[in-house]
């Protein structure tokens, strides 16, 4: 037979948390193992329950919401966390999602929003109103952060490859053995390194490969 889901429920309301509770409580294969009222009360309750999905208040007391769910989704195993919420403001499913949570569900939604958000979440989906969905994803798109920009962007993979070996020490006859090419593969990369990064030598190549970064363990 298959366990069933454990869930807590954090909010400072308790007609909210005690509403909840007989909502999920009803509903077969999901069991509430604790309520909590505010965010410090939910770390430890988490720390004792180990919940598979907590249902977290936003605006509380004390410990907020989206610092609560930064501590709890911190611990391992960690539980998928959704945030409850009266409001849809932008900035606050930015950093509710930042904190690590797995869905932003509006309070009032209806039971059976409630049942999918709890359900989704265990099975490790994102949750969010259908009024949320699009804006969310756009969100999260713009927030995401962009990749950066190889060092020595002029140059071809292989011959940043040649140039940390170069700046690490190695000599071209090492570099060909560790690289798997032959030695004059190697050097008709360097003299390509040069002619790209404007340097007369070696010595320079070296000394403008290590300002950026290359050549470390």
């Amino acid at each position: 037979m298959t366990a069933p889901l454990r869930v807590v429920v954090v909010d400072d309301h308790r007609i909210v948390r005690d509403g909840l509770a007989a909502l999920l409580g009803a509903l077969d294969g999901i069991e509430v193992v604790g309520l909590a009222a505010d965010g410090r009360e939910a770390v430890h309750l988490v720390t004792d329950t180990a919940p598979d999905v907590v249902l977290m208040d936003i605006q509380m007391p004390g410990l907020d919401g989206i610092e609560a769910t930064r501590f709890v989704t911190g611990r391992s195993p960690a539980p998928r966390v959704v945030m409850l919420t009266m409001n849809e403001d932008e900035d606050t499913v930015v950093a509710a999602m930042r904190a690590g949570a797995a869905g932003y569900l509006l309070k009032g939604s209806g039971a059976a929003e409630v049942e999918h958000a709890v359900r989704t979440a265990a099975a490790g989906g994102l949750v969010f109103g259908a009024a949320l969905a699009g804006r969310v994803a756009a969100l999260l798109a713009d927030a995401a952060p962009r990749p950066a920009e190889p060092v020595f962007p002029q140059l071809s993979e292989r011959e940043r490859t040649v140039l940390d070996r170069m700046a690490a020490g190695l000599a071209n006859d090492a570099i060909a053995a560790e690289l798997y090419v032959s030695g004059k593969t190697v050097r008709n990369a360097v003299s390509s390194i040069y002619a790209k990064l404007g340097v007369p030598d070696r010595a320079a190549a070296i000394i403008a490969a290590r300002e950026a970064g290359l050549g470390r363990p």
